[in-house]
């Protein structure tokens, strides 16, 4: 059964991104809000954000809301934050394999991946 994932991590801390805000949309001709979600403890979120049928061919964005938990984290930052909302726009081909898509965060940089 094919399922959407994603974790997050704080690289500046070294540690799980807790109580981060993510929205998922599926893009067709505007984009739809399909989930809004928060991290837990590990930075993850508690079930998959889509599985099964839920898990179609097409077009989906996970905004992660990185400036509302870099500005909880304690880290010394600006008032304008260079990094605030992170959109990830990526497609699913094959809906009946694993997507997980993590999220590595600093105030100054990001990086994400397909992962397993």
């Amino acid at each position: 059964m094919g399922r959407l994932t994603t974790h997050v991590l704080d690289t500046a801390a070294g540690r799980p991104a807790a109580g981060l805000k993510i929205d998922l949309y599926r893009i067709e001709a505007s984009p739809e809000l399909v989930k809004s979600v928060t991290t837990n403890a590990d930075g993850r979120v508690d079930e998959p954000l889509l599985e099964g049928e839920a898990l179609k061919v097409g077009r989906y964005e996970l905004v992660f809301h990185a400036g509302d938990y870099l500005r909880r984290s304690g880290a010394n930052l600006p008032d304008t934050l260079f990094l605030d909302v992170i959109p990830i726009r990526f497609g699913i081909g094959a809906p009946g394999e694993h997507y997980h898509v993590p999220l590595l965060i600093s105030p100054y940089g990001y990086s994400t991946y397909r992962g397993s």
